[in-house]
């Protein structure tokens, strides 16, 4: 038998002994193999026994009578770090940690005496290099045939993962091309692999002994307690936990980790092996191509929300945000809408129905540091009372019967840019108090959603009610109105504008005949001037009402407004001592007020020259009382003395 086949034979071995012809080989699982004689063993050099002794693959040492080391064998030699000559002659409790040296005073060795064996008790080498080896021991004692004690042999198995597969394997555990970290009981590190720390940029010394917790990042560390660790260390085992570990150069590595345990005999864990899969570039790849979808789906979102309220949107009149008009009313109302456009006040636009303000709001947002952001319209008028929340700041599917998918509200929608709260005396009590707090801390939640969303937002907001008569009456919140009341502007009813209506009115002639791809028609002087003299309580949208109405009816050239004025002003121009009026022929301007001042006249006798009731002549007449009183100023008009 050659010296491969032989030792290949020894693996398989438990004990050896030397008999007078050769060899007596002990398997494992105690069967004996017949001796094997010196001479079918090629060997040279040392002893054949001792050569065996040193040769086996099996950690062992051999003890005298005094208790110290007679020989031990290469694969000790080679586990702990000593020379041959450091162990020799000492004895075992010089190499073993203190517990151990307590253990084999008080336990192994008294046993040993007794029984003359050892099977698998637990003892712990330290290595030259201060590494706690742990083992079991299997010890026998060997006698001579006549009873004399020769020497004790004890073979060690190294319990911990490492030496499970063998400790001789420890490089290939270290040049393995995958991040590896073993852990002791208390979360240290007991070794790592060479990819470990190609990752992380340390060198091995910089990390065993230190626990893993110094490694992890920042969140890692409030999230992984010292508590929760060893909790998971107790458990054994986890399969794919995310953690983040920290390099030396402070780059933040996305890892999956998953781990087993190496238990002792009584069910404690000893090592926990941990294999790490670094996410990192995945992660980032990951996260760039959820942004960009991000982005393509709130550019979606965003245009679909533009489609949507573009639809919604009132057409703007007056040339698509151009304001018509030089009189010194509406002088006066620019310069307001110029000082406070590019401050982040809330303004509060007052005015009758149909003087335009909404228009006054699209000059105050275009004119603004937010006119690239959107204007987003709500019309409180318009909404059922059960949907003002939802609408202002929508909700999540589920919320209410019909919420069959998610909705964006007006103020997130408006997010960046400006929401014009139109008919804002419209809105219910109870949701004005959501409302002012979203104003005061820009903050809403969506209905059915517990999310807190934060928003930027200018409010403008516009009314035709008494708000401050509203407020008395117990309508509408103080605390709100001072809000939006930061910087009221009052847009001028067009009765108190009459330069600006015969203006108005060609714009809005020659508008609707491009709008209805009609031929250019012009209003004459008698027509401007009936413009001029009617109170027109519908304001500018009653005026391009008129003008509509007189296109659609004209047949040929000549613009037929005399169809389509209102029913007040034609019999007010046709009363009087004068012939009914044709719209066709040419008065001076002196003949209009001619004719006015008769009808008012005519009115007032007609009333006893009562103005104001339902039984005065401004009811008559169709125009408000203030508006005719300041004509009988303007005519000189008295009641007669009696």
């Amino acid at each position: 038998m050659d010296r491969a086949n032989f030792i290949k034979l020894l693996k398989s071995t438990y004990y050896c002994n030397k008999s007078c012809n050769g060899f007596s080989l002990i398997t494992k699982n105690r069967d004996k193999f017949h001796d094997i004689p010196y001479n079918t063993i090629n060997m040279t050099g040392l002893d054949d026994y001792q050569w065996l002794f040193r040769k086996a693959p099996t950690m062992a040492t051999s003890i005298g009578d005094d208790g110290c080391y007679l020989d031990v064998n290469d694969a000790i030699v080679s586990r702990l770090g000593y020379d041959r000559a450091e162990m020799v002659g000492e004895r075992p409790v010089k190499f073993v940690t203190p517990e151990s040296a307590v253990r084999i005073e008080k336990e192994l060795l008294p046993a040993l005496r007794r029984t003359g064996r050892l099977e698998n008790k637990p003892i712990a080498f330290v290595a030259k290099d201060g590494e706690i080896v742990n083992c079991l021991t299997n010890s026998l004692v060997e006698n001579s045939a006549d009873g004399a004690f020769v020497r004790t042999v004890s073979m060690y198995t190294e319990t911990t993962d490492l030496a499970r597969a063998d400790w001789k394997y420890r490089q290939l555990y270290r040049s393995t091309p995958a991040m590896l970290h073993t852990l002791d009981e208390d979360g240290c590190v007991v070794t790592v692999t060479e990819h470990w720390l190609q990752k992380m940029g340390y060198t091995r010394d910089e990390v065993v002994g230190r626990s893993i917790i110094e490694f992890y990042s920042e969140a890692d560390r409030q999230r992984v307690t010292a508590d929760y660790l060893q909790s998971l260390i107790n458990n054994g085992e986890f399969s794919n936990e995310s953690r983040q570990l920290v390099t030396k150069d402070g780059k933040v590595l996305d890892l999956l980790m998953s781990a087993i345990s190496e238990r002792d005999a009584s069910g404690k864990v000893r090592r926990m092996l941990v294999a790490s899969k670094d996410l990192t570039e995945r992660n980032k790849a990951e996260r760039e191509l959820r942004q960009a979808l991000a982005e393509n789906a709130s550019l979606r979102d965003e245009l679909e929300r533009e489609r949507d309220y573009l639809r919604e949107e009132v057409n703007v009149a007056m040339n698509f945000g151009r304001i018509i008009g030089r009189s010194s009313a509406l002088k006066h109302m620019l310069a307001q809408v110029e000082a406070v456009a590019r401050t982040p006040a809330s303004v509060l636009i007052l005015g009758e129905s149909g003087v335009g303000k909404e228009l006054v709001a699209h000059a105050i947002h275009a004119r603004s540091g937010r006119e690239d952001a959107p204007l987003v319209k709500v019309n409180c008028a318009s909404i059922p009372k059960e949907l003002f929340e939802s609408e202002f700041f929508g909700h999540v599917k589920g919320a209410f019967t019909g919420a069959h998918r998610d909705r964006v509200g007006r103020f997130q929608l408006a997010d960046g840019g400006t929401i014009f709260l139109d008919e804002v005396g419209e809105i219910p009590l109870e949701l004005q108090g959501k409302l002012l707090r979203v104003l005061q801390e820009s903050e809403f939640e969506r209905v059915g959603d517990d999310v807190t969303r934060s928003v930027d937002t200018r409010v403008i907001a516009a009314t035709n009610r008494n708000l401050e008569k509203l407020v008395l009456d117990g309508n509408f919140r103080e605390d709100l109105f001072y809000r939006i009341s930061v910087f009221p502007i009052e847009v001028p009813p067009l009765r108190k504008r009459p330069d600006d209506v015969v203006q108005l009115a060609q714009h809005f002639l020659e508008q609707t005949c491009t709008d209805f791809g009609r031929k250019s028609l012009h209003l004459t002087k008698a027509q401007a001037n009936a413009l001029e003299v009617y109170d027109w309580p519908g304001n500018v949208r009653e005026l391009k009402n008129v003008i509509e109405r007189a296109v659609i009816l004209t047949k040929g050239e000549a613009l037929r407004l005399d169809l389509s004025m209102p029913a007040t002003l034609q019999s007010s121009t046709n009363a009087g001592v004068q012939a009914p009026y044709n719209y066709g022929d040419l008065l001076t301007e002196d003949q209009m007020r001619g004719l006015q001042k008769q009808n008012l006249r005519k009115a007032l006798e007609q009333c006893n020259w009562r103005v104001s009731g339902k039984e005065g002549a401004a009811a008559l007449l169709g125009i408000r009382p203030t508006t005719l009183s300041d004509r009988i100023k303007s005519f000189g008009l008295k009641k007669p003395r009696r």
